[in-house]
């Protein structure tokens, strides 16, 4: 019998969520880089968005997560029925949601469509694999912001038509771009062009489950 590898430990996080909506239904925060969205099996990885949120709220409830290295805008239920509400938008894809990245390289053209079918690595925990015969449709529209120079850097915005895990990582780094920081999809070279993972989720548009009213949360990137 082989022994187990050890298991991850996430560091320390010691920035604060901050809220940037709240009503009683619902409410919007700021998911710093470096935290958890939902506590790992670990106890040592017990630290998580929803941890620190049911310490004041205990019925909130996560309707969508964010890699660990990702930050920005997380949407949180505060009872059962709006979750259930909320997560059949999510199931319509009627949720909206935008990200900014830095992304290794040039891009040639000013906005795209990537379209790469993705599938769980299943010889390589936790990775994503681009495969056309197991894997699911994934399509990220993308738009250039600002085209950097020394070193060649691409600020960009993302908006995901599906929702696949590490989505955006895996067809940036298809498309020969990686997203800097990446310690999943980067090369070495673009991994250490970053101290954090340059991903921030900074918008989000869905229905109030109680108003029927359009929200749009906004999070503005700290990169």
């Amino acid at each position: 019998m082989q022994p187990q590898a050890d298991p991850f430990i996430v560091p320390v996080c010691h920035e604060a969520l901050s809220v940037l909506y709240q009503d009683e239904h619902l409410m919007l925060i700021n998911k710093p880089s470096g935290l958890l969205t939902l506590s790992g099996k670990h106890p040592l990885n017990k630290d998580s968005v929803h941890f620190r949120l049911v310490k004041d709220f205990p019925t909130a409830l996560m309707l969508h997560r964010l890699d660990f290295g990702t930050s920005g805008i997380l949407v949180v239920a505060l009872n059962k029925a709006i979750n259930a509400h909320i997560t059949r938008q999510f199931q319509a894809r009627t949720v909206e949601k935008t990200y900014a990245a830095i992304l290794h390289g040039h891009l040639a053209e000013d906005s795209g469509l990537i379209e790469y079918p993705i599938a769980k690595d299943i010889d390589n925990f936790p990775l994503q694999k681009i495969c056309y015969e197991t894997g699911k449709r994934a399509a990220s529209n993308y738009e250039v912001i600002e085209r950097l120079q020394a070193p060649n850097r691409t600020r960009v915005l993302f908006k995901p038509v599906s929702g696949r895990t590490h989505q955006l990582r895996v067809h940036s780094r298809e498309i020969g771009h990686p997203i800097l920081g990446c310690d999943l999809y980067a090369t070495d070279e673009a991994f250490l062009m970053a101290s954090r993972l340059m991903l921030h989720a900074t918008a989000i548009a869905f229905d109030h489950p109680v108003s029927g009213e359009r929200i749009n949360g906004h999070c503005p990137c700290p990169f």
